[in-house]
């Protein structure tokens, strides 16, 4: 069973549930849990992998039971194994059963048992969530397109960053946790890491990940512990990393923080209206202080940064070009990190559509009074490409040129331009308005792909962002002028 025809096979239970009422986002939660059970019950047995579930909680005790005594059990289970405070509780952080027909429930437990779920590669285990995901972003148009970054794109970049085992790494918006197994994937195959102990450190102390969604957090840990990474605490946790400094620095940070501009809540006033604030965090290891969520991760990745650290994050267009908190920070990333490339990324290859992104590479050099930026390279992946999800989904191969100019064969310092990477020197860069760093060389051959535009809802969303802001950034000034008045 291939891999497209494994996520089929499992979305396809969903009609075991639809007369159930249970939403296809809560589908994806149920489903897990079964599935994990089995998945659990077939690593202990074929890889001799010891179980961290509890024997009676495991999928033995559940294929051996029917009926109501199978729904007491199962929502029991899910209850204990909540509530517990090691890696298993993260397994099932907020874990219940919102299947209320016994027969259903049997019914499913009889169906992921016909399977053997360790038939396929044990390297693709997270497919099965993540395909799950994807579909349900794919039914609903919202909810869980946000937490997918394209496969290829996470292999490129854990490639040229080239972890080694003996590096920490965190993902402070882990999702799924596509990040951290790439790079287990690339550290375990190091010469090092055969050595026993180097690959005891590298499953159980290596890896740290954060997720604001509990339901996410829960399939990461569940993804993660698939592929034996983990020790008696769980490597990522549920709590939103921008709120402070929690202490841990890493050699590494891989993210894609989530998208969206503004971080904005909803309050009730004293008369009964309803009024949108915006959230600002206020930290002391911060440079500014504003509600671009995207702007705080990037400060937030800053400071988890250790000194010689390195960042590879991916970031939308506005923190390359925004005035006032964005250029501030800009000039702090040139002046304090060796923001080395950038890498411009098409449109077409995230859920969200018409999402203009970039991948940032920077290391965390050690205080001085030079500037640690001496030339930034941009490669333009952006320009005259056309991708789309199903048509014309972003492959690895595509992106095996970035990764030659990027790893040219005597280093970056010998790196050669092309027709698509080009390099900037600091004072070209300090000599654009407002440290402008959205640079763009290739002439675009006009060619639009009716195939590749978001839809029409997509489009309305933007256009009424885009207006919002024009319309936030207006009454600032009318504020500034009428107190200057």
């Amino acid at each position: 069973m291939n891999e497209a025809a494994l996520v089929s096979k499992v979305w396809n239970y969903a009609h075991v549930l639809r007369d159930e009422g249970v939403s296809y986002g809560d589908y994806v939660g149920q489903i897990s849990f079964l599935l994990f059970l089995k998945m659990d019950e077939e690593r202990t047995t074929y890889l001799n992998e010891p179980s961290a579930i509890p024997a009676e909680y495991q999928w033995d005790a559940l294929r051996g039971k029917s009926g109501e005594a199978l729904d007491v059990h199962y929502k029991a289970a899910l209850a204990a194994l909540s509530k517990r405070t090691d890696f298993v509780g993260a397994l099932f952080l907020k874990a219940e059963s919102k299947i209320n027909d016994p027969a259903r429930l049997q019914r499913l437990v009889s169906l992921i048992d016909g399977e053997t779920w360790m038939g396929i590669d044990v390297d693709v285990k997270g497919t099965i969530y993540e395909g799950l995901l994807e579909r349900n972003a794919g039914e609903v148009r919202s909810g869980a397109g946000q937490y997918f970054t394209p496969r290829a794109l996470i292999q490129a970049m854990v490639e040229v960053v080239d972890p080694e085992p003996d590096q920490t790494i965190c993902d402070p918006a882990c999702g799924t946790g596509g990040f951290l197994l790439a790079a287990y994937e690339h550290m375990k195959k190091k010469p090092a890491a055969q050595d026993r102990k180097v690959s005891g450190r590298l499953r159980e102390e290596t890896f740290q990940g954060y997720d604001i969604v509990a339901d996410v957090v829960r399939l990461c840990a569940m993804n993660l512990y698939l592929h034996g990474i983990g020790g008696a605490a769980s490597p990522v946790e549920a709590r939103d990393a921008l709120l402070s400094d929690s202490g841990g620095r890493y050699d590494l940070v891989l993210t894609n923080p989530p998208f969206g501009k503004r971080q904005s809540f909803r309050i009730v006033n004293e008369e009964g209206g309803i009024e949108t604030e915006r959230q600002e965090y206020v930290r002391e290891d911060f440079t500014v202080i504003t509600s671009n969520k995207q702007l705080n991760f990037l400060q937030h990745v800053m400071t988890i940064l250790k000194p010689g650290g390195t960042a590879a994050v991916v970031l939308p267009d506005n923190v390359l070009f925004e005035g006032g908190a964005g250029e501030t920070l800009r000039r702090r990333l040139l002046r304090d990190f060796n923001l080395h490339t950038l890498l411009r990324l098409p449109t077409g290859i995230f859920y969200s559509q018409g999402v203009k992104a970039n991948v940032l590479f920077f290391e965390k050099v050690a205080g001085g009074e030079h500037i640690a930026t001496k030339d930034l390279w941009v490669y333009d992946f952006r320009t005259n490409q056309n991708f789309t999800l199903r048509e014309r989904p972003l492959r690895r191969a595509d992106l095996d040129d970035f990764v030659a100019c990027y790893q040219s064969a005597l280093g970056p310092h010998m790196r050669k331009a092309t027709e698509r990477f080009r390099k900037f020197s600091y004072d070209e860069l300090a000599a654009r308005d407002k440290l402008n760093l959205d640079i763009f060389w290739l002439k675009d051959d006009g060619h639009i792909d009716p195939d590749s535009l978001p839809p029409p809802d997509v489009v309305a969303a933007e256009i009424v962002e885009n207006l919002e802001l024009a319309l936030e950034k207006f009454r600032k000034v009318a504020a500034e002028l009428e107190q200057a008045g």
